[in-house]
């Protein structure tokens, strides 16, 4: 009995040690990388958020947009969100710990089995965290997986994917954050600045970036919740997350890269302008008080095949962009600064 005693003693040290992030993962687990991501965004066009978030703060920041997320994907007007795909973030066994002698009978004895199946090596850290962050349709739990954590290799970004045949509301759903952030009904997020949310992906080619665009315009000027004056005025914002433009020059340049028609920055503008004004014929572009705005992210994804090039792309009204200083999606929190951990 002494002990358990002292065991309980130096856990609860443990506890108190612990960062508040820290011990939030006792609440909230990390998921695994889907690595089978990057290759289905090279080859499937899908939905989802891009996340910009405090650097060395991205597990913070991931708790965080896990926990804002499943409010709101159930009422996006598709599925509703289930579970996360498993990622590969390690977390350490004694942030994760579980507390067995404090459960019953065989809660206890599932709870030591499952601490024991999860340590890896000799290094005492939870490789595998699965089936996080699930709900029930009609008393059933819902199998298939619904967004995936993908490994970026730029710092401060998450990027959260949907299956390529789920449709999302995205653009929606960002709607319905911002709402609940003005009505206090949803506290301002430490850790996650800005959510873009991703209609379509597709690669950094001509032929895919052209079709991508005018589709998701011609969506949003048939959608009769805009109320559009002629001539329609919209602005284009690229951003290329970090990677250098010599890199895609390079890849575009490469002899093994012949046939890809990369597009490069000054391209990438003609070419969406060029799709707006097929869908629009009387649209012109207006970076002060545009109508509608077409973002382009360029996707840092790791572990996908030299020469391939992945852009997020989505059309968002007004209320949901930022002009100054530069074209991009509002932040969260108006007065956004970099949160400083407690000591």
């Amino acid at each position: 009995m002494r002990e358990e005693e002292e065991e309980d003693i130096v856990e609860e040290k443990g506890k108190e040690d612990m960062k508040p992030w820290e011990q939030h993962a006792t609440v909230i687990s990390i998921p695994r990388f889907d690595y089978k991501a990057p290759s289905s965004l090279l080859d499937h066009n899908h939905s989802g958020f891009l996340i910009t978030c405090t650097i060395k703060r991205e597990k913070s920041a991931t708790k965080e947009a896990i926990s804002i997320l499943e409010k709101y994907l159930g009422s996006s007007g598709c599925d509703a969100f289930e579970k996360l795909e498993p990622s590969d973030v390690n977390v350490s066994f004694e942030k994760r710990k579980l507390c067995p002698e404090k459960l019953d009978g065989d809660d206890a004895k599932s709870a030591k089995s499952n601490e024991a199946n999860n340590l890896v090596g000799t290094s005492g850290e939870v490789a595998r965290e699965t089936n996080l962050l699930s709900t029930k349709r009609d008393g059933n739990e819902a199998d298939s997986p619904v967004l995936s954590l993908v490994k970026l290799t730029r710092s401060g970004l998450l990027l959260f994917t949907f299956p390529s045949n789920h449709c999302q509301h995205t653009v929606d759903i960002l709607s319905d954050i911002f709402l609940c952030l003005g009505s206090g009904t949803l506290r301002p997020p430490l850790w996650c600045h800005r959510i873009l949310p991703i209609q379509v992906t597709c690669s950094l080619k001509e032929k895919d970036l052209r079709p991508v665009v005018s589709k998701l315009v011609q969506q949003y000027l048939d959608d009769e919740r805009h109320k559009l004056e002629r001539p329609i005025k919209f602005a284009v914002g690229y951003n290329r997350r970090g990677i250098d433009e010599t890199e895609i020059k390079g890849q575009k340049n490469a002899k093994d890269s012949n046939e890809l028609n990369l597009v490069d920055r000054n391209e990438c503008f003609s070419v969406v302008a060029g799709a707006v004004k097929e869908v629009a014929t009387d649209s012109v572009v207006d970076l002060k008080s545009p109508q509608l705005v077409v973002l382009v992210e360029l996707l840092p994804l790791s572990g996908v095949r030299h020469g391939s090039l992945v852009v997020a792309v989505s059309v968002l009204p007004p209320n949901l962009v930022s002009t100054k200083p530069r074209l991009c999606v509002k932040a969260l929190v108006s007065d956004m600064k970099p949160a400083k951990a407690k000591s």
